[in-house]
Parts: structure tokens; sequence; C-alpha cells
């Protein structure tokens, strides 16, 4: 009986990592589909095939579930840099009017007051 390799993915996820490990995983999903297809042609007995199934169905299981967590990775990982951009633009946008104001102070009463020694 051939028993496919998992892997896990823990920690960070680059994009560019996490779209290799996809394309890995996928190709592994792709394999084991394969081999659960091939099984009902197979010249197993009836008990030995529905175990192999099992096996194969939870392997299925087990990298979609690796796929699904590297993707929802991804998408947090994306959701944080746009947190980001946005904080870095409101920044600069604060520290621009910051400057502006100290440029031309607002006109208040004690612009317009003249005063005499």
């Amino acid at each position: 009986m051939q028993i496919a390799s998992t892997t896990s993915t823990t920690g960070p996820v680059s994009s560019s990592s996490g779209s290799s490990d996809i394309a890995k995983l996928q190709k592994q999903l792709r394999e084991l589909t394969e081999q659960l297809k091939g099984l009902a042609s197979s010249d197993m007995d009836a008990k030995a095939k529905q175990q192999k199934a099992k096996l194969l169905q939870a392997q299925i299981q087990m990298v979609q579930a690796q796929i699904t967590a590297i993707q929802r990775a991804q998408q947090q990982e994306q959701q944080r840099a746009q947190a980001a951009k946005a904080e870095g633009a409101a920044a600069s946008a604060a520290q621009q009017q910051k400057a502006q104001s100290v440029k031309n102070p607002p006109a208040g009463l004690g612009n317009n007051v003249d005063t005499y020694a």
C-alpha cells in the first residue's frame, strides 16, 4: 500500500512561498484523487479497497485543509499589508496637515487686533 506524505505549514506565509506550497499541495491532491479513482479498478479484495479508500479520503481532506489554511494565511497577510498601507497614508496626511497649519496659522481675533504701546 502506498501512502503519500503530507506536509504541514506553520508560521507566516509569504505570497510567493504560499503559492508554491499551494501548487505542490494541489498536485498532491490530484495524485491522491487519481489513486482513489484507480482503486475501483484494482484487483484488491473488497475490505482492503474500503480501507485504502478511507485512507485516501482522509489524506485528501488533510491536503484540502492545508490548502485552505495557506489561503487563509495569505488573505490575512494581504489584509495586514493593506491596513499598514492605510495607516501609513493616514499618518502622512496628518503630518502634512500639521505642517500646513504651522505655515498658515488659523485666523483668530489676536491676528486682527492692533496693539499700541
